[in-house]
């Protein structure tokens, strides 16, 4: 199964097409991009708490068959955030000092 490669930063929509390499995912494709992560998230999912890593960019070549953007379509439903930002800075803040592989 391949990765959903959502559309957007959930945090300030900002576009984030299938080559964006500002595009972070969490262990649940939960997608930001990366100037929220540093900025505001501090690398802290405000949806699991995880934390994040580069997206990978999704050939648009088939070089293997059936292996493509154009034979696998990234998504195209924008999801956004289901906490106010007061709630997701206070989950940031009480989790960011523990590691991410400790969280």
């Amino acid at each position: 199964m391949a990765l959903q490669l959502r559309p957007n930063c959930e945090y300030c929509d900002r576009d984030l097409p299938p080559d964006a390499t500002d595009a972070r995912i969490c262990s649940y494709e939960c997608t930001f991009c990366a100037e929220c992560v540093e900025t505001k998230l501090f690398n802290v999912c405000p949806n699991c708490g995880g934390g994040f890593a580069p997206r990978p960019i999704r050939p648009t070549q088939e070089w293997r068959p059936g292996v493509c953007t154009s034979k696998q379509a990234p998504s195209d439903k924008r999801v956004h955030l289901k906490y106010s930002l007061d709630d997701v800075a206070a989950h940031c803040a009480r989790v960011r000092d523990v590691p991410p592989e400790k969280r």
